[in-house]
């Protein structure tokens, strides 16, 4: 069975496309760029399911035809549309140099001044410049380069150093 805490989301499927089963797939994350992917990870129900990948082509730079393996006809394909997609992190982890923002969501953020648990990363905002953690409780944090000390990915931790006083804002 596989757990939340062992990926991370990078998208969502949208409308199929044709009647072979592709559906279109919106993604939030470059993983295609970065390591080559056999199979993604859907929320079906409450359930994380793997799906191979048959084949993909991107009609934009975040968006893509996805089609998968046994998905043959549109009613198949329909009935994947909306759900959530995933990807292992044990193969994102792969490259500790560089983490991407979608992969900290779940992960505890630390405050390097007093080492306690501020809290867990729920979403990252990034709809704006300034790139924002959302954690569980709604609190927003800046997650800004010049305050994360230190990201450790096999604790799922960010040390990161506050101004003083941003908790009780």
């Amino acid at each position: 069975m596989i757990r939340r805490e062992e990926v991370y989301k990078i998208g969502r499927l949208g409308k199929t496309h044709g009647v072979r089963g592709e559906i279109s797939f919106l993604l939030d994350d470059d993983v295609f760029d970065r390591t080559d992917a056999d199979h993604l990870i859907l929320d079906i129900d409450g359930i994380l399911v793997p799906f191979f990948i048959e084949e993909y082509r991107f009609k934009t730079d975040s968006n893509a035809l996805m089609k998968f393996d046994g998905i043959d006809t549109q009613e198949r394909a329909r009935e994947l549309t909306g759900c959530d997609v995933y990807f292992p992190r044990s193969q994102a982890d792969e490259d500790e140099t560089s983490v991407y923002w979608a992969e900290l969501v779940g992960y505890s953020l630390i405050d390097s001044n007093s080492g306690k648990t501020i809290g867990e990363i729920a979403s990252i905002d990034d709809t704006t410049i300034n790139i924002l953690f959302e954690l569980t409780d709604g609190k927003l944090i800046p997650a800004s380069d010049e305050l994360i000390q230190h990201i450790d990915t096999k604790r799922h931790q960010i040390e990161i150093n506050l101004p003083e006083g941003i908790l009780e804002l």
